[in-house]
């Protein structure tokens, strides 16, 4: 991997190089982007195609120049047909390249060439649809847009997640909120001008639910400090004061309850080890201060979550077994059941009063949580798993205090109590919570193993004011700051992202790029925070620390990847919307149709054990209804699943945005491979030169290279790169080109000296008046045969010769396609390079259906042709060319060391640039979603089966109930099966594919 493409991929992730144009794919279009210029246009730029026409994206990227984007608010769509009739109506004017449109934003993204077309006429056509539209500042529009995200506690099930994202959903200034319950986290987009972080957290709060804020999207110049020591009010106003003079300090807020200062701070500027050191300085070293790390406040969440639960279950237990035991087992026990029912006063038994002292801490101390998580619920309108243990554990209890009581005033009464089914419940119910947030807890493994690619310390350089080297000292990586020096050593890691500026040696990269080999590096060449250093001493100039990282930057993407819902997470919600009022009204009818038969005596007197009552059977029936219908399983269902399928897939090198793209994958029956950089290397090469004048080879690559050196082309810059070859000079000065000419997709032209040069593919030629000589199209036609791109290059309107480029297949392409085939996947291949070249390589991979010179919006239109036929398309791709026919298909893969906005507009990213991974994605997307299947029918199985069996359904021909704290297990053990078996993903094993 070259210094150039490691830049591409740092860019991806550090948004720079492309901002612009990465800006350009946050919309979705939902109609296929077709990048296209008025007739007449200027064909003017800075790249162009030849006989590569799928190597183009040089060509779009040079007329960049004269494109223009804008951002308009458009008011009054309400659904996706509105979105499908505004973007249509832009797309139908002249000068147009792109648009998309955010129905739930209320916006819309242009791409436009302001000769042809300007915003007033684009606002015009939207207001000719019947919406009204307003041009925005996208630059300040987008400073204000913010991520921000929450930890939430005290959700139990689906109808807690959806209260609380219907409510954020609803807040003013809100643009999307996901709620996850397997993380109990919350993501919201947000307009900091209208709503601020601390309301939202109101407005969970308000719902009855605790609000932790995670991180407020101001990431990139923010940090948490956590502060040791001496806290008083004098002491908080000197911190204040102190850390607020700092340069490059913009805001200082304290939480005095959690002991931490958060600081907003421009990185170039200040850092961490300013703040630190003024903090300690100005309290007199009365206070210490260390970063405040929002995963360690998770994790410390997740251990006292644990840890409450755990005491919570064996407290319940210490109270619970003597209950069960004088209810179950010492009443078979001759001499201890005579002790048992001893009467104490008229008919209460002493069995019954000590059941009855036992259970009340069970029912009313350790099951309050239970009670605040009923009334909060009942409170918002929206019954949960809460309010049926609550329910079913209150009914039994009181009952049982009614039973005893009425004893206890009675001569001749005989009581029945079920404590042992509340607290037995209760203490089923807790155990199920504890196992079920340990086995959570796992899902997120695969982000741990990423963080801890990070070294925990590293050396940094210390220089004098005339920049001499006077010491070095070890610190914690995470205080490193922008534009430290730091020192890697052999076998180390690097510690932060960066250039070298002395040395040389050879990185490992594998661990975030897949390059297997390790890359050579020295002074100028960029490196990558957590890989290592292999041999040589590297001082490396640190560019993007903390949350710019590159590591970091691929932690938030896989975390906001587990936070999107997958489609088929709505089957879960339409049945948790109705389920709980369903089950309670079921319950109730349970109990009246089972006490009305006893008390019309429709059933023999043998289904009614001899301690019961009809009352009392139709009560046990009823309250296992209730508990063992919790519908907690369901909910957990798709996201514990989709957490542990993103994280595996990111330890594979393969970055999945989100449960869409994990259910779109699964169903792929069709993949278009783009050519060039993903069939193969994507670094041409010449390998051949024909003149076809008398000339000097050297003098012939001259015209050529002084052409080429104005375009960005692939195909370009190996003819130049050739060319340096013929000269012995570093720095050699190539002739002057004027009147530089870029045809997208077919050639260059430019005046060299005394002779007009054209280099370019043969319509090139053609239609500049140039004929092609009989030699040079036999030329042609054998370099095709060869999977060659032949170059024509033209001086003074004559062939001078052909140079023949050629661009290597990748690594086991063969293999890979013919693996798909056995996947029942149809491999297509779409390029814009000609027929003969196209064919050859087809042939060679084994690609039968092959599309040849196509432009973007072909592949578009191309992939759009194959949806309208039914099939379920993916794209692979790698170039700025590639992007329409990307954000066209259902599924887009990115080949990783592509260009930034292929890799924005895609749905998955293969960072490892191997094309084993195209299998990969499509297989554990599979593997997840029989994992989900699976999960549905392992948690409605339950419901299912247990529901009928707990209304007492066996009843009648076998005598077979369910007791209450039965049911409550069998509930509790639902959960922590659905979890358990998501969890088995993480042992996944990529398929092996033969060659490899």
């Amino acid at each position: 991997m070259g210094a150039t493409t490691r830049a591409l991929f740092l860019s991806c992730f550090h948004g720079g190089g492309g901002s612009e144009v990465t800006r350009r794919l946050a919309l979705r279009p939902r109609y296929p982007s077709m990048p296209r210029r008025p007739k007449g246009a200027a064909a003017a730029g800075g790249g162009g195609g030849r006989g590569g026409g799928d190597l183009e994206a040089a060509g779009v990227a040079g007329n960049e120049e004269e494109e223009k984007v804008a951002m308009f608010s458009v008011s009054g769509m309400t659904c996706a047909a509105c979105a499908g009739s505004v973007e249509k109506a832009v797309k139908r004017l002249p000068g147009i390249h792109d648009a998309a449109v955010d129905v739930l934003g209320g916006r819309a993204q242009v791409i436009f060439y302001p000769a042809f077309v300007s915003e007033n006429r684009i606002i015009e056509a939207i207001e000719d649809v019947g919406f009204e539209a307003k041009l925005i500042d996208e630059e300040v529009m987008e400073k204000n847009i913010l991520l921000c995200r929450l930890h939430i506690k005290g959700m139990a099930c689906k109808y807690c997640t959806s209260t609380v994202e219907f409510v954020l959903q609803t807040s003013p200034g809100v643009q999307r909120a996901s709620v996850a319950l397997a993380t109990e986290e919350a993501e919201i987009r947000y307009d900091r001008r209208i709503v601020s972080a601390t309301q939202l957290i109101q407005a969970v709060e308000e719902t009855g639910f605790e609000a932790i804020l995670l991180t407020t999207g101001e990431d990139r110049s923010r940090i948490d400090l956590k502060m040791d020591g001496v806290l008083d009010e004098r002491s908080l106003m000197m911190v204040e004061s102190s850390v607020q003079a700092l340069p490059g300090v913009e805001n200082v807020k304290f939480d005095t309850e959690l002991n931490k200062v958060t600081v907003l701070y421009k990185p170039d500027q200040t850092g961490p080890r300013d703040l630190i050191e003024v903090i300690k300085s100005a309290t007199s070293g009365l206070v210490n201060a260390s970063i405040y790390l929002e995963a360690d406040g998770r994790d410390q969440h997740r251990y006292g979550e644990i840890k409450r639960y755990r005491q919570s279950f064996l407290w319940s237990l210490i109270f619970s077994i003597p209950i069960f035991l004088t209810s179950m087992v010492f009443m078979y026990i001759p001499w201890l059941k005579a002790g048992l029912e001893k009467k104490v006063f008229n008919m209460m038994s002493t069995g019954e009063l000590l059941r009855w002292i036992l259970s009340s801490p069970v029912q009313f101390v350790i099951g309050r949580k239970f009670y605040a998580g009923a009334y909060k619920a009942m409170c918002r309108g929206s019954p949960n798993m809460d309010v049926l243990i609550a329910l079913g554990t209150n009914t039994a209890y009181f009952y049982s205090v009614y039973s005893v009581l009425r004893a206890a005033t009675s001569d001749n009464y005989m009581s029945t109590d079920f404590f042992e089914t509340s607290s037995m419940l209760i203490s089923f119910i807790l155990l199920g919570k504890y196992l079920e947030i340990l086995a959570k807890g796992k899902t997120s493994e695969a982000i741990a193993k990423l963080m801890d690619l990070a070294p925990e310390t590293a050396t940094l350089l210390m220089y004098d004011h005339e920049g001499n080297l006077v010491g070095e000292n070890e610190i914690d990586s995470r205080f490193i700051q922008k534009n430290d020096v730091i020192k890697v050593i052999p076998g180390g890691k690097v510690a932060s992202d960066g250039f070298v500026i002395w040395g040389q040696s050879h990185v490992n990269e594998s661990m975030i790029t897949g390059e297997s080999r390790p890359v050579a590096k020295r002074k100028g060449d960029t490196v990558i925070g957590g890989t290592v250093n292999e041999n040589g001493v590297l001082h490396v100039r640190a560019t993007f620390v903390g949350s710019e990282s590159a590591l970091a930057q691929i932690v938030r993407l896989v975390e906001s990847a587990q936070m999107a819902k997958a489609p088929v997470q709505k089957f879960a919600d339409q049945i948790s919307r109705v389920f709980v009022p369903l089950v309670i009204l079921f319950s109730l009818l349970t109990w009246l149709a089972w006490f009305a038969a006893g008390r019309l005596h429709s059933y023999p007197n043998w289904w009614i054990p001899p301690s019961m009552d009809s009352f009392q059977l139709a009560l046990q029936f009823g309250i296992s209804v209730m508990v063992i219908a919790c519908p907690c399983a369901l909910g957990l269902a798709t996201p514990t699943a989709v957490m542990v399928a993103t994280g595996v897939g990111a330890s594979h090198g393969v970055l999945i945005k989100g449960g869409q793209a994990l259910e779109s994958a699964q169903k792929v029956d069709c993949i278009v491979f783009d050519k060039t950089g993903t069939l193969t290397i994507g670094k041409p090469v010449v390998v051949d030169t024909r003149l076809l004048k008398n000339m000097v080879l050297r003098e012939f690559y001259d015209y050529a290279a002084a052409t080429e050196i104005n375009s960005e082309h692939p195909l370009a810059k190996a003819i130049v790169e050739h060319a340096k070859k013929l000269h012995p000079e570093e720095n050699y000065i190539w002739p002057e080109a004027r009147d530089f000419i870029s045809v997208t997709g077919h050639g260059v032209k430019a005046e060299v000296g005394d002779k007009s040069v054209i280099v370019g593919n043969k319509s090139f030629m053609l239609s500049s008046d140039i004929d092609i000589p009989l030699e040079a199209s036999e030329i042609l036609m054998e370099e095709e045969e060869k999977a060659r791109t032949g170059i024509i290059v033209a001086m003074d309107q004559e062939v001078a010769g052909i140079i023949s480029v050629s661009d290597p297949i990748k690594q086991n392409a063969r293999e890979v396609i013919s693996y798909l085939k056995s996947m029942n996947v149809e491999s297509i291949m779409v390029t814009g390079d000609n027929w003969g070249t196209a064919n050859a390589i087809g042939k060679e991979v084994g690609i039968e259906k092959i599309i040849a010179e196509a432009k973007p919006e072909q592949k578009a239109e191309m992939v759009k042709e194959l949806q309208l036929s039914g099939r379920t398309v993916a794209m692979v791709g790698d170039g700025i060319n590639d992007s329409p026919a990307l954000v066209s298909a259902d599924v887009s893969l990115a080949i990783g060391a592509g260009t930034d906005v292929a890799i924005e507009a895609a749905d998955i990213v293969l960072m490892k640039s191997n094309l084993e991974d195209v299998i990969t994605a499509i297989d554990l997307s599979r593997k997840t979603f029989f994992r989900i299947r699976m999960n549905y029918v392992w948690a409605l199985g339950y419901n299912v089966i247990g529901i009928p069996i707990a209304a007492g359904v066996l009843f009648p021909s076998t005598g077979f109930r369910l007791p209450p704290w039965v049911a409550g297990a069998a509930m509790a053990a639902s959960s922590v099966s659905v979890v358990c078996w998501s969890l088995l993903l993480r042992y996944y094993k990529s398929p092996k594919i033969v060659g490899s």
